[in-house]
Formats: structure tokens, C-alpha cells, sequence
């Protein structure tokens, strides 16, 4: 009878007030800890967002969300435009020359090749003005390739020579590339004109060496070597 009417018992406005207390306290606490997190999650530009979730069966749980603001990430799309818009413009002009560079040698070969005797051809392959061309955009193109990798590409060895594996690191670049094929169009187209004097002068053919020094510049050499052999031998 004592233990029921004891459990019957309503409670007291006291123990009420005492459990009222005990929740506030609870609360204020988690609120203060909350408040301490929030200050100290704070990295560079970038802050975290906290978020509080509360459930009767795992009770109060802190979830944390990186908070990316709209600056960081157009900061990023500007930067990755502008190296996209680089390479662009860099592989324009690589082969912008490149078309430019083969295009400017042909009519000399055409000339040596169809009219090797005719006035106008020796006045063009005595002239030295597409090499000075040629050679100014070489260097232009040797400027805009070069990088500070590019010596320690140039001699890898410990004895401070090429090697293969560094030379094709160097030609991983448009261009580097296409600075190296204007440096072989002026070597070649300079074998031909040595060549073609050096017909004219003896009397020897040459449309044949010509041709092949500009597309393989030392067969083309040899074959000048051999038709001057072949024919002072008769």
C-alpha cells in the first residue's frame, strides 16, 4: 500500500523546478561547445558549416559541411580558362609557323629543280634574305619555347651531354617542335643551294640531289657526292 500510493503520487512543484534547472544547464552547455566549435573550424577562406541533429535514440549529433563559397570556385574557372586560352594560343602559333616555314622554302626548290639554268633562279639562291627570315623566326620561336627546364633537358647526362631521354622530354612542346623543323628547313634549304652551285659550276646534275635534300637532307648530299663522282669519271 506505501510503495503504491508512493508511485501515485503526483510531483512536487520542486521536482520540477529542479529538472527544469538540470535541462537549461544541459542546454546552455551544448550551446557554449557549439559556439567554441564554431570559432575554431575556420581554415584560410573557407569555413565549415556545423549543423546540429538531435534524435531520441543517438541524441545530439554535430554534422560538419565544408562551406565553398561562389568566390573560390569562379577563382578556379578563371584560372583553368586561362591556361586553357594559353595553350590555345600557343598551339596557333606553332602551327601558324610551321605551315608559314614550309611554305616559304618551296619556290626555291621549285626553281632549282624546274629551272636550274634560268637568271631568276641564281639571283634567288644567291640572295640571303630567306635565311635571315627563316632565321629570325627560328629564334622568335626559340624564345617563346624556351623554359627553364630546357638546358637541364638539353645536357640530362652527369657529363653534361644530351641524351635521348632528355631531348624527347624537351620535343613534348608544339613549340619546341616547330622551332626544330624551322631550324631544318633553313639547314636543308642551305645543303640545296651548296648542292646547286656546286652543279652549276662543275656542269653536273642536280635536280635529283635537290629534290632529296628537302625531304632527306644528308641521302640528298650523298647523292650530289655520287652524281659528281659518276660523272667526272667519264
Amino acid at each position: 500500500m506505501a510503495l503504491s500510493s508512493c508511485i501515485s503520487q503526483p510531483l512536487s512543484s520542486s521536482s520540477l523546478s529542479m529538472m527544469n534547472r538540470n535541462i537549461s544547464a544541459k542546454s546552455s552547455i551544448t550551446s557554449l561547445s557549439l559556439s567554441n566549435v564554431k570559432s575554431k573550424l575556420c581554415v584560410g577562406s573557407s569555413s565549415i558549416r556545423l549543423q546540429n541533429r538531435w534524435s531520441f535514440i543517438g541524441g545530439s549529433k554535430i554534422a560538419l559541411f565544408p562551406n565553398v563559397s561562389s568566390n573560390s570556385s569562379s577563382l578556379v574557372q578563371k584560372k583553368s580558362s586561362g591556361v586553357r586560352a594559353s595553350w590555345i594560343a600557343t598551339s596557333q602559333i606553332a602551327s601558324s609557323v610551321f605551315a608559314v616555314g614550309t611554305t616559304a622554302v618551296l619556290p626555291f626548290y621549285t626553281l632549282m629543280v624546274v629551272a636550274p639554268k634560268a637568271e631568276i633562279t641564281k639571283k634567288c639562291m644567291e640572295s640571303s634574305i630567306p635565311y635571315i627570315v627563316l632565321g629570325v623566326l627560328y629564334a622568335y620561336l626559340l624564345y617563346l619555347s624556351w623554359t627553364p627546364d630546357t638546358l637541364k633537358y638539353m645536357f640530362s647526362s652527369k657529363y653534361m651531354l644530351p641524351e635521348l631521354s632528355g631531348i624527347a622530354k624537351m620535343f613534348s612542346s608544339e613549340m619546341t617542335l616547330a622551332s626544330a623543323w624551322i631550324h631544318l628547313l633553313v639547314i636543308d634549304l642551305f645543303a640545296a643551294r651548296q648542292v646547286f652551285n656546286d652543279g652549276l659550276e662543275n656542269k653536273i646534275e642536280t635536280r635529283h640531289s635537290v629534290s632529296l635534300c628537302l625531304l632527306f637532307c644528308p641521302v640528298g648530299i650523298v647523292s650530289h657526292f655520287v652524281t659528281k663522282a659518276l660523272t667526272n669519271s667519264k
